[in-house]
């Protein structure tokens, strides 16, 4: 999973957790994303949702940046759950999002 970093992942993650107060931060941070970094985090939402399994790592990506059709971020955000599917995403390839995640809140994120 080279195409996006655990940190940028965690950011993702700890904003939509607090999307009712922070839509708009998400957003802005989803959008100053590479299009490879959006492609890799709309795959990881699919790993974590089981849509994918995690060896299915390379399809996934594939997929998110051949079938991209709708903004990133439209779509990430109207997605029920998306924390946890990023999380669960995460964890099933082998990443724990917890430590950058505590860190990114002792540094206010």
């Amino acid at each position: 999973m080279e195409e996006i970093s655990v940190r940028k992942v965690a950011h993702v993650i700890l904003l939509a957790r607090e999307m009712d107060r922070g839509e708009g931060e998400l957003r802005g941070v989803i959008e100053h994303m590479t299009e490879e970094e959006q492609g890799a985090l709309v795959a990881i939402m699919w790993i974590g949702r089981d849509a994918f399994e995690a060896d299915e790592w390379q399809e996934a990506f594939a997929t998110a940046m051949s079938e991209a059709s709708t903004p990133t971020a439209d779509y990430l955000i109207g997605t029920p759950h998306v924390a946890d599917h990023l999380e669960a995403g995460l964890e099933a390839l082998g990443y724990d999002p917890s430590d950058e995640e505590d860190q990114l809140l002792r540094r206010g994120a």
